[in-house]
């Protein structure tokens, strides 16, 4: 069996009706020990449904003593979200939260009206050579929720649903599809897997959600007889349902929900309201974000 599109398809996969409206080449950014693939925000589309940033983080490999360090840093109007292919990273804030994230796991932090947190790897994965690589996303919150009290939460491997069939595999994280419902709290329609197709499998993009993106993690896929390596970005017409091959295998990301409208980005600040960020910025540079417990080190404002 394979996952097939819908029947109610306004757009199938014909070159009068092409289901690739553009794809998205990442933007690396040197974070010093590794290096990460910026995707979102894009010229080619700002946001995909709520997800206003998407990096590819990795792979890296850390010799022993070294690992990730991201200092404490503030953010509001969005909920961001980790999801590791492999490694782990120890989450703090300044609800209190301290939580280590593993492959399969999710860490689901929820700005609202300000939060702070930090980042970085367990004496553990110190300890002797380490790799990791994964997905950070930021989910835009909708303006009625840009202000709600900050808060955490995790969700084990075992609390994200998974199906096999046909040679395909598909995490849900977040959203209500291939016939599962994540438990996640989403604040707007979202859309979020991670798919994994074998040599000669077939996978069918649902409908029913108006923004959809397909990232490429690894291997090439084949869309209405095209090919697309990996390490890019397909964002899709919104009526396409297009079927996906693999010649070899490959592992993707999809993601997508209802579009979230304009949103301002500064640094790690996300709102509607472009004074908002003006008093967030304002806020950090002065001290007045609060902490997160037992790590002092902070990441400065930046100049520009």
């Amino acid at each position: 069996m394979s996952w097939q599109p819908s029947d109610d398809a306004d757009c199938t996969n014909t070159a009068d009706c092409p289901p690739v409206r553009n794809a998205i080449k990442p933007r690396p950014r040197d974070l010093g020990d590794f290096e990460v693939r910026r995707v979102l925000p894009a010229v080619e589309a700002r946001s995909i449904g709520p997800f206003v940033f998407f990096d590819h983080m990795g792979p890296a490999v850390f010799p022993p003593g070294k690992g990730i360090d991201v200092r404490p840093h503030p953010h509001i109007g969005l909920s961001t979200l980790t999801w590791l292919f492999d490694g782990s990273l120890v989450h703090r804030d300044s609800v209190g939260a301290v939580k280590e994230i593993r492959p399969g796991e999710v860490n689901w932090m929820t700005a609202g009206s300000g939060v702070v947190h930090s980042e970085r790897s367990s004496d553990a994965f110190r300890a002797a050579n380490a790799r990791i690589e994964g997905i950070q996303t930021w989910h835009a919150l909708p303006a009625e929720h840009e202000e709600i009290d900050p808060s955490f939460e995790h969700y084990s491997a075992e609390d994200i649903p998974v199906v096999e069939q046909g040679g395909v595999r598909i995490a849900l994280i977040a959203g209500g599809a291939f016939g599962m419902v994540s438990p996640m709290k989403v604040y707007s329609e979202t859309l979020y897997a991670d798919v994994r197709i074998e040599a000669g499998a077939q996978f069918g993009v649902p409908l029913g959600t108006a923004e959809r993106a397909l990232y490429i993690v690894s291997g090439q896929i084949e869309i209405a007889g095209q090919l697309f390596d990996d390490k890019q970005m397909l964002v899709l017409e919104e009526h396409a349902a297009p079927a996906i091959t693999s010649p070899h295998g490959a592992h993707l990301m999809l993601i997508g929900g209802e579009p979230i409208g304009p949103r301002k980005l500064w640094w790690n600040l996300v709102s509607t309201r472009p004074e908002r960020i003006e008093q967030a910025k304002a806020d950090w540079a002065e001290g007045r974000f609060d902490t997160v417990p037992d790590d002092y080190e902070f990441i400065p404002l930046p100049e520009k």
